[in-house]
């Protein structure tokens, strides 16, 4: 028997446990605790994230930790795009700035797989960012903390 306990949702996923399970994974990364967001995935976890390859819970804490000292005012919002029993689509953008103040924002998609316990097992990300002017920004709630229920989600904000 495992002393991992699950991480519900559990699969296999309805469409609004696919969705709960997405706003998890974007308030987590909201945080931008690597600690806690590497809890989220099996201790062996593989990842592909733009040009690097992180294998397993501690890689992906360290990766977490070096993208976050870097990606400043960093401010992410995800949505389901498809989901079956075990995997969900995801597409996201997240706004942030570099180290002399140049705002972009980051267009994105992810495909998940998840164990029987609900960790993901398999994560692979495609990113593109595009430089911003600070008055092109969308995303203002505290850096931190989560996206606010009543902000808009991608959709409603035309991305």
């Amino acid at each position: 028997m495992s002393d991992t306990p699950p991480r519900t949702p559990l699969p296999p996923f309805s469409y609004d446990e696919a969705v709960q399970k997405v706003r998890m994974a974007e308030n987590a990364w909201n945080t931008r605790d690597p600690v806690k967001v590497a809890q989220a995935y099996t201790v062996d976890t593989r990842w592909r994230n733009r040009s690097e390859f992180p294998k397993g819970r501690a890689e992906v804490q360290e990766f977490l930790t070096r993208k976050w000292a870097t990606e400043t005012g960093y401010r992410l919002i995800k949505e389901i795009w498809a989901h079956d029993s075990h995997r969900i689509a995801v597409r996201f953008c997240y706004e942030w700035h570099d180290a002399s103040g140049q705002w972009f924002r980051a267009h994105g998609n992810e495909n998940w797989e998840f164990d029987d316990l609900g960790y993901m097992a398999v994560r692979h990300a495609s990113i593109n960012d595009v430089p911003i002017a600070d008055e092109d920004r969308l995303f203002h709630w505290s850096e931190g903390t989560l996206r606010p229920d009543d902000h808009p989600g991608l959709t409603e904000l035309g991305l």
